[in-house]
């Protein structure tokens, strides 16, 4: 499964408890539909990992889109989890004051981590 443009592409895989987007590419006005398409298209897991190492630029309308996806999945008694934020997605996190409300996690293997492979960031 996957949602693609020129300038963004996720990449979703489904497990019994937990759903993976992949996220590459530029996350702004011009591609923020894509995004929110793959998050919304997520099947129902108890936790979403948003992978947003591949990701460039995280703009104002990423952020909208990645609230609104928090709160939906909350709302349905779900978790999601950034994992491995690009250096700048990271600031844009800690400067909306979104690092204190989401899990920011960082992956310590190559591969897709299980739960039991991330740790705090």
């Amino acid at each position: 499964m996957g949602q693609r443009s020129d300038r963004f592409h996720a990449e979703t895989s489904v497990g019994d408890h937990v759903v993976d987007v992949r996220a590459v590419g530029e996350i702004d006005i011009a591609t923020v539909g894509a995004f929110r398409a793959a998050l919304w298209a997520a099947p129902a897991r108890p936790v979403l990992r948003l992978d947003l190492a591949g990701v460039r630029v995280f703009s104002a309308a990423a952020v909208r889109a990645l609230v609104a996806a928090h709160l939906w999945i909350r709302a349905r008694g779900g978790e999601l989890v950034l994992v491995d934020p690009d250096p700048v997605v990271a600031r844009v996190l800690r400067a909306t004051g979104l690092h204190r409300v989401m899990p920011i996690r960082e992956s310590t293997t190559a591969g897709a981590p299980g739960l039991g492979e991330l740790v705090g960031v």
